[in-house]
């Protein structure tokens, strides 16, 4: 009877040990939390991304997919690099657009940001380190992209890049910040 309680009692604690083992390793929602966070940092912080660019991904895992629409290839290359030497990504599925040259959507660029920016009440997003609005032209077409503080911004922005002339249509994606 003693040899069986001393067996039950061992097999009580190799589970428990078990179980502190796999307390003890980091949980994968955690690992991925902190790839995202880490994606996120290395895409802000690339030197030539600016409000005519659009930056986004996906964490799957080990596996990241890039999205968005830049303005040169050297940015797409560059997004790509930077997201490879993060710990724990093992695949980058890189799907950034290069948006095509064109010195009619260049200007619509710049009309439209200085349309948008020179706003009162849209220009605080102006001022911030990585501005959160974004605005990506192709062939004459505007989306907006990015966050903003309230439903008035977002209608704002919209109507503002509507009035550039020049433009064909706007797409507004833009997102309301909770």
């Amino acid at each position: 009877m003693k040899r069986i309680l001393q067996l039950c009692l061992a097999g009580v604690l190799a589970l428990g040990a078990t179980g502190a083992a796999a307390a003890l390793t980091p949980d994968d929602s955690v690992a991925q939390q902190r790839i995202t966070r880490e994606v996120r940092h290395k895409l802000v912080m690339l030197p030539y991304f600016s409000i005519f660019d659009n930056l986004a991904y996906k964490v799957d895992g080990d596996t990241v997919t890039l999205y968005g629409q830049v303005r040169n290839a050297f940015l797409k290359d560059a997004a790509q690099s930077a997201v490879k030497h993060i710990e724990g990504v093992d695949h980058i599925n890189n799907q950034i657009e290069v948006l095509p040259a064109s010195f009619n959507d260049d200007r619509i660029r710049r009309e439209t940001a200085r349309a948008i920016f020179r706003n009162s009440s849209l220009s605080r997003y102006s001022i911030q380190p990585v501005p959160s609005i974004h605005i990506i032209v192709k062939n004459g077409h505007v989306a907006l992209e990015g966050v903003v503080g309230s439903e008035f911004d977002k209608n704002m922005a919209y109507i503002r890049a509507n009035g550039v002339p020049g433009v064909f249509s706007v797409e507004n994606n833009l997102r309301i910040e909770k």
